[in-house]
């Protein structure tokens, strides 16, 4: 797999708190030179980057982020204005206190809203893998699958860890057929792409794509 075929599966990512547009800007103008996936952005750069770039450009942006723990209305109405402005994907991230309370229902009920709202375009469900236990990881799997979202995410970026392999082999053996996975965190050089693509992963969340 040479790196154009890599960077095929790669969300282009820029998600600090601190990102100013010319960043933003900059990193559009790699993913279309390079014809990486998407770019992952933060929600309050989603409209001007659409208006910048109408076509050639998926737009990603985060709902609930990076902790989760927002109510589900709050969430709905975020990704309702990410959709308007332009988003065509949406990486939500689940209430990590409900999956520690083993209120698994609820985070099932919550995706399944989400994944309603956006109709055909794409939800994908961040667990935040770091703060989990197997048991736990196994029952998200259910909850995504179950809840119909298009993807499970291992990570933030913002926790204690990112991605690690195990986790992929773990999501393949438990995610329904129509589910995929992204790993993102910590993935920083075309190896480790390559191993998560090759261990499952459909998508891959990094800012370090174009430079490694």
């Amino acid at each position: 797999m040479n790196d154009q075929e890599i960077l095929k599966y790669v969300d282009h990512t820029l998600l600090k708190p601190y990102a100013t547009w010319p960043e933003i800007h900059k990193l559009c103008e790699e993913a279309i030179e390079y014809r990486t996936a998407s770019v992952c952005i933060p929600p309050c750069f989603v409209k001007r980057v659409k208006d910048a770039y109408p076509e050639n450009l998926t737009i990603c942006t985060v709902i609930g982020f990076p902790l989760g723990y927002q109510t589900t209305e709050v969430k709905l109405a975020e990704a309702l204005q990410a959709m308007k402005d332009g988003a065509a994907e949406l990486d939500m991230v689940i209430n990590l206190g409900d999956a520690k309370s083993g209120q698994f229902e609820k985070i099932t009920d919550e995706i399944r809203q989400m994944k309603q709202l956006a109709g055909s375009l794409i939800v994908k469900v961040i667990v935040e893998t770091c703060f989990l236990s197997a048991e736990e990881k196994i029952a998200l799997c259910k909850c995504v699958t179950e809840a119909g979202a298009d993807y499970i995410k291992t990570s933030t970026g913002f926790g204690t860890a990112g991605a690690v392999l195990e986790d992929i082999v773990l999501f393949k053996a438990h995610i329904g057929p129509n589910v995929k996975i992204k790993a993102s965190g910590g993935i920083k050089t075309k190896d480790d792409m390559k191993k998560f693509l090759e261990a499952g992963c459909s998508r891959l969340g990094t800012s370090s794509a174009i430079q490694s």
